[in-house]
């Protein structure tokens, strides 16, 4: 029986609990022989991250045991936590940031001393009896941290630097003969997908870099996963012709494998990020994104010929390949992101993970539609639109749906495809929700992510409202009930929407920038020049970082805003929010603010993630007058 009540009133069975219950977030994967290992962040054990391997017929155990937590905070946001070969696991464990050492037969312990170190992107140099990774030096009270390439003794835990002077280092990989190591190097005021450069070098006989080389990247050029193939050659994704295309490197000689408008690359947001593989054959097994939607193929390095994998997914966020396996982090606009593994020739898939179950019916999964529409200078902007979907409830014939419009983090980032509980919340209720790609996405070439560049506040902005009122304008949107939320740079893209322009009716910010400035002289190092791109060099440029930051706006603000802020983030400090929240109450507009002792920059916590989306629903229901089918928890509202 379907029955009719007005947009946001629906009953779902998608529910705060389902979301967190059993959910995890799939992180970092690794094969090693008949083992294939992954990383999962546990919101029902406090955001810790656990080190798991495949046993075989569907069972699944950790290998690194509580309280240990498997995450870096090497330029803040992590990756490259772990290395595993022949059974031995090397990690990092968030705590005290030093690097242990387990195997089948003994528990974890501590490799290198305690200090001020943090470590990533480790590899193994087996004939040297090492480990090769990135470590970030705080030793320098008041000073930006030092980052490195070093090997550090695996018996011993002593540190040795191997490779320093650049600002930021990833990515190192050794060739099978362990005589060469090639390496990704940037430095200040360039974010590696703006312009990062690839090093070669021969190793001495003691293990150290010798006469080290650039062979790749460069002023205007993006290096992305450095890795040696089976021939001996170091292949690599570059933009040269403006999109991340597979490249291939051996004795001088550059050619790229198959030149393609499509990324197969990433933002190097974390370590040990991934989007290809060989397998035993020395074909490429690779993931690459066309049109917002990524895609599983084979490539012969010979020829460049690619054969598509047909395996039912539609974005790939991390692969794995050792002789005939391939293992993904992968997902599809009806199956939530899983590990698996897959058999290449066939597409064949094995689930050996999923990060939530889908206890509900597919009748109520809204499907994303890759939209483009118009938006300033006469360009083309990218989106996935979701209308509102439940098999039980329809609205009345005239009334049309609240939008949800989600402007995503990085900002040099993208929205993925992949079924999102997050999402399919709010559509299961009676929203329509548009996640947008805006101009400075990735996915789609070198120059609609170059568009951000100086633009930051102004074309993310333009692109989210153009997109609302895109589809207001073509009846699948309520023009009058328009919210626009966000988290991090997607938090400061809604607060500048919000501040900036008079479309939306409301807003939600996650840990989001209202003061530039203070974000320019505040923020860690990774990002400490990355406004240099997006807005300007600091303090040259302060009139613009002045005029785009919505806290100098706030007399312009004139709907209801709800925040959400954890207290010990780093990334945005609370003060950002605090601030906002002050000036709005003093307005006299309405606003909530809730924060989170031991959350930081992005919530891990189960019931954080529960609290916001439930305070986030009960916002809107007040706002637009609706009654919700849920059971909330009291709101404070203040000026409401």
């Amino acid at each position: 029986m379907v029955s009719t009540l007005p947009y946001g009133e629906w009953l779902s069975p998608i529910s705060t609990r389902l979301l967190v219950a059993d959910s995890v977030r799939l992180g970092g994967i690794a094969l090693d022989g008949a083992r294939a290992y992954w990383l999962e962040g546990r919101p029902s054990e406090g955001g810790r991250n656990v080190l798991v391997a495949s046993e075989g017929e569907g069972v699944n155990c950790d290998v690194v045991p509580a309280p240990f937590n498997v995450r870096t905070r090497a330029h803040e946001y992590g990756g490259g936590a772990f290395h595993v070969d022949g059974g031995r696991i090397w990690f990092v464990n968030f705590d005290d940031q030093r690097i242990y050492y387990c195997d089948e037969a003994t528990p974890p312990r501590p490799l290198t001393a305690a200090g001020p170190w943090r470590y990533a992107d480790m590899i193994l140099d087996g004939s040297r009896g090492r480990l090769v990774c990135v470590r970030e030096d705080h030793s320098r009270v008041g000073e930006e941290p030092v980052n490195a390439l070093v090997s550090v003794d695996i018996t011993s835990g002593a540190v040795r630097v191997i490779a320093e002077g650049h600002d930021f280092y990833a990515s190192p990989c050794m060739s099978a003969d362990a005589g060469r190591l090639a390496w990704i190097a940037w430095d200040h005021p360039d974010m590696p997908w703006d312009a990062s450069a690839l090093w070669l070098a021969e190793l001495n006989g003691d293990g150290a870099p010798a006469s080290p080389r650039r062979i790749a990247g460069g002023a205007g050029e993006s290096v992305f996963q450095p890795r040696f193939g089976n021939d001996g050659a170091l292949f690599y994704v570059c933009d040269p012709q403006g999109w991340w295309n597979l490249h291939r490197w051996h004795d001088g000689d550059t050619r790229c494998v198959l030149v393609m408008q499509a990324e197969f690359g990433r933002p190097q947001w974390q370590f040990g990020m991934s989007t290809y593989g060989f397998d035993a054959a020395g074909r490429i097994v690779c993931c690459y994104c066309r049109g917002g939607f990524w895609h599983l193929g084979r490539l012969s390095t010979e020829d460049g010929t690619l054969e598509p994998i047909d395996a039912g997914f539609t974005d790939i966020q991390a692969i794995a390949v050792e002789g005939e396996k391939t293992l993904v982090v992968a997902g599809s606009a009806t199956r939530a992101a899983a590990v698996a593994l897959i058999e290449p020739a066939s597409g064949a898939v094995s689930v050996l993970r999923e990060s939530t179950k889908r206890e509900f019916d597919e009748d109520y999964v809204s499907l994303p539609e890759a939209i483009e529409f118009a938006t300033g200078n006469g360009e083309r902007a990218h989106a996935f639109y979701y209308p509102p979907r439940n098999p039980h409830f329809r609205a009345p014939a005239d009334e049309r749906p609240p939008l949800i419009v989600i402007g995503h983090g990085g900002p040099t980032s993208a929205a993925s495809s992949t079924l999102s509980l997050a999402i399919q919340y709010w559509t299961s209720r009676g929203f329509a929700v548009l996640d947008v790609n805006y101009r400075g996405s990735t996915g789609y070439g070198r120059a609609y992510r170059d568009r951000l560049r100086g633009c930051w506040g102004i074309v993310d902005v333009e692109d989210c409202v153009n997109g609302a009122l895109h589809l207001a304008q073509a009846g699948r949107a309520d023009g009058t009930r328009l919210v626009i939320r966000g988290s991090s740079a997607g938090g400061y893209t809604t607060l500048a929407a919000l501040a900036f322009h008079d479309v939306f009716a409301a807003g939600a910010s996650y840990y989001g920038v209202s003061d530039l400035e203070t974000l320019a002289r505040d923020t860690h190092k990774f990002e400490s020049r990355y406004l240099d791109c997006l807005i300007g060099p600091y303090p040259e440029q302060r009139q613009r970082y002045v005029d785009r930051s919505p806290i100098h706006a706030v007399d312009r603000l004139s709907c209801p805003v709800i925040f959400f802020q954890g207290l010990e983030d780093e990334v945005v400090p609370p003060s950002q929010s605090e601030r906002m929240v002050e000036a709005l109450r003093a307005k006299g507009i309405a606003v909530a603010y809730l924060a989170f002792e031991g959350e930081q920059h992005g919530f891990r916590r189960a019931e954080t993630i529960e609290r916001t989306l439930q305070a986030e629903l009960c916002f809107y229901a007040r706002v637009f007058g609706f009654t919700p089918a849920d059971d909330l928890p009291e709101l404070a509202i203040d000026n409401l």
